[in-house]
């Protein structure tokens, strides 16, 4: 008759030869995703917002989002932060006497929050549904709230705090910028940027953005230049002239260059978002976290991959199991029974 403990031993030996023989090859590290060509972002220039939050009110508009009342003043729609029925703030930052713009010591900054959409996002690896989902083509990270089942996955990876859940929905939903996605069939783009009286944000490709936000860099402080509202056209004038959104006036007005510190927000940070930024304060002290350049789905999607490629993992958790309860069977137990006939 076979005892427990040779057959705990035959199950130790035998899980300990399969994952000897399913050790992979070493799985290759996964590097950052790149940006779609034609990605749609926005720009946010933190040197010419004046802080009227005409984004926040018609992101709300946009996105038949409710009025939120904030316990700590008594007031309507003021919130310090994202929720899941605010999709886009205007932070302060404050030194001091707070007496001069875009100035870190007794000065102050505001700061735009919304979703990044990230190159490579972590929402998007983290859920195990395919709640959220980034847009081959636009590279919009999209919520779908039919496929979501209320894990928060998407919420405890997020590097910049964004998706935020939905605590009064009684199906469990998450609350995020989209672009305004849904308005784009109509040739409607980002309702913050359409109504920005400044172009402090501006909708557009990223590549447009980009090669923008390096023009303003370029730029000496205190020259005047042409700053555009709106939409930025596309850069290459067939592609503009294929396009579908709406036919706007010229909308650039002149204004002066701002003493910007020489980084674009987003170009690199965590493998590269779509929404970039500047600014003339640190960017750590506007509430930006300085992030590396890789990006944490790159990372942790490598090492899902080396375990479990080849079921590496399973075997080996299965061979610690077998070795937890061959330690734990008591010796005289298979005397006594286990080695009569």
């Amino acid at each position: 008759m076979l005892s427990r403990r040779n057959f705990l031993k035959g199950c130790l030996a035998g899980s300990g030869a399969a994952a000897a023989a399913l050790v992979p090859a070493p799985a290759s590290a996964r590097g950052n995703l790149e940006r779609p060509p034609e990605a749609l972002g926005l720009l946010y220039d933190a040197t010419l917002c004046v802080g009227c939050q005409a984004c926040v009110a018609a992101c709300k508009e946009a996105n038949k989002n409710p009025a939120e009342f904030r316990a700590m003043d008594h007031l309507w729609d003021t919130p310090l932060d994202t929720t899941g029925h605010t999709f886009n703030v205007i932070k302060v930052y404050t030194n001091g006497t707070g007496a001069t713009k875009d100035v870190e010591t007794d000065g102050f900054a505001f700061m735009k929050t919304s979703c990044l959409h990230c190159a490579d996002p972590s929402c998007v690896s983290a859920c195990p549904v395919s709640a959220m989902r980034k847009d081959p083509v636009t590279g919009i990270v999209s919520y779908d709230a039919d496929a979501c089942f209320g894990c928060r996955y998407c919420v405890a990876a997020c590097a910049f705090g964004i998706p935020k859940f939905q605590y009064d929905s009684p199906t469990g939903r998450i609350g995020k910028c989209e672009l305004c996605r849904h308005r784009h069939k109509d040739g409607h783009y980002s309702a913050c940027a359409e109504v920005c009286p400044t172009g402090a944000t501006l909708f557009g490709r990223t590549t447009d953005l980009l090669a923008e936000a390096r023009r303003r860099l370029a730029l000496k402080p205190g020259e005047t230049t042409l700053i555009p509202r709106g939409r930025l056209p596309y850069g290459d004038v067939e592609a503009e002239k294929a396009n579908t959104w709406r036919r706007e006036p010229d909308q650039r007005y002149e204004a002066r260059v701002g003493n910007y510190l020489q980084h674009v927000y987003g170009e690199h940070e965590y493998g590269g978002t779509q929404v970039l930024k500047l600014s003339a304060v640190n960017f750590e002290k506007v509430g930006m976290p300085d992030l590396p350049p890789r990006s944490s789905a790159s990372i942790s999607e490598t090492i899902q991959h080396t375990l479990y490629r080849g079921m590496i993992m399973p075997v080996a958790v299965l061979g610690a199991l077998t070795w937890v309860a061959k330690r734990n069977v008591a010796p005289d137990d298979d005397k006594a029974k286990g080695d009569q006939p």
